[in-house]
């Protein structure tokens, strides 16, 4: 279920953040550590305000903790069963998923499962882990930027919600595009629009403009049909754009969004027409 606008409304009117949760991370700055969950106390009525207070590590080191996501949120609106108690933490060059309980403490978490690379490999031909959302299904949609062997590849995998075992794959139909990144979706307008990176044995050894050249680095943004998990359509950002985070509006009937590229500092406008062979049309609504 999707929340309507003055349920939207009435959660925003609700009580502020006590604790936040920053993903913090070790790779590449020389120290052989593994990367950790800070927990932030950000009641401005605490002594404690704006400190962290409780650090979870990872069991292992050079996992680079990315985006993370929660097991359950607006997409399940309404599902008194579904409870907001555990963040999904992706590993964009490990390829692990740790689960982590923010419930039991939520000011002291703590891992509840580890997903190791070998069960993205197998059950989805899929690697690099970045952008986790959670279903109306109840299960969690997590982006991959690659395959087993660090060749680029756009793929998404399911993990059930309950047990957070991998499920496979989403996406059906066997064409994909040759990137992925970050992605949204509206089920009201029947579409999922993803971004593109690049090529992850490229970009795990930093950037090089050069590799944007040899077409290492992605330059479209994708439109997928929701309800049958096929692509539909690339649209051509342009030379040396790299389009990373992806937005629709938080509004569940806007059928438009925006997405951000880090090469070329353009900020895109997206939204759908009317032209049946055409999902989404582009405009350039700002440029920094």
């Amino acid at each position: 279920m999707v929340p309507s606008d003055h349920e939207m409304t009435s959660a925003l009117e609700g009580p502020r953040e006590e604790i936040v949760y920053l993903p913090c991370i070790y790779r590449n700055t020389g120290i052989e550590k593994p990367d950790y969950l800070a927990t932030v106390d950000v009641d401005p009525k605490s002594p404690h305000y704006c400190q962290v207070i409780h650090r979870l590590p990872m069991p292992n080191l050079k996992d680079e903790l990315h985006h993370s996501g929660w097991n359950a949120c607006s997409s399940c609106f309404g599902d008194a069963t579904k409870s907001r108690n555990r963040l999904i933490l992706p590993c964009l060059i490990s390829s692990r998923i740790y689960v982590v309980d923010v419930g039991t403490d939520p000011r002291a978490p703590r891992i509840h499962k580890i997903v190791e690379p070998v069960e993205l490999f197998w059950k989805g031909n899929v690697a690099n882990p970045h952008t986790t959302h959670c279903l109306g299904s109840g299960d969690i949609l997590i982006s991959c930027l690659g395959d087993p062997s660090g060749n680029g590849k756009c793929g998404f995998v399911l993990l059930d919600g309950e047990t957070f075992e991998v499920k496979g794959n989403w996406e059906r139909g066997g064409k994909c595009p040759p990137f992925g990144f970050d992605f949204w979706y509206q089920p009201r307008h029947n579409v999922l629009v993803s971004s593109e990176w690049g090529t992850p044995k490229v970009f795990a050894h930093g950037f090089n403009p050069v590799d944007v050249e040899k077409g290492h680095y992605g330059r479209h943004i994708n439109v997928w049909d929701w309800s049958s998990h096929t692509f539909l359509q690339a649209i051509d950002l342009g030379k040396d754009s790299i389009p990373l985070e992806i937005r629709f509006l938080h509004n569940p009937d806007a059928a438009e969004g925006f997405v951000g590229c880090a090469l070329s500092g353009t900020v895109h406008r997206f939204y759908k027409t009317e032209v049946v062979t055409a999902t989404v049309a582009l405009v350039v609504v700002e440029i920094h």
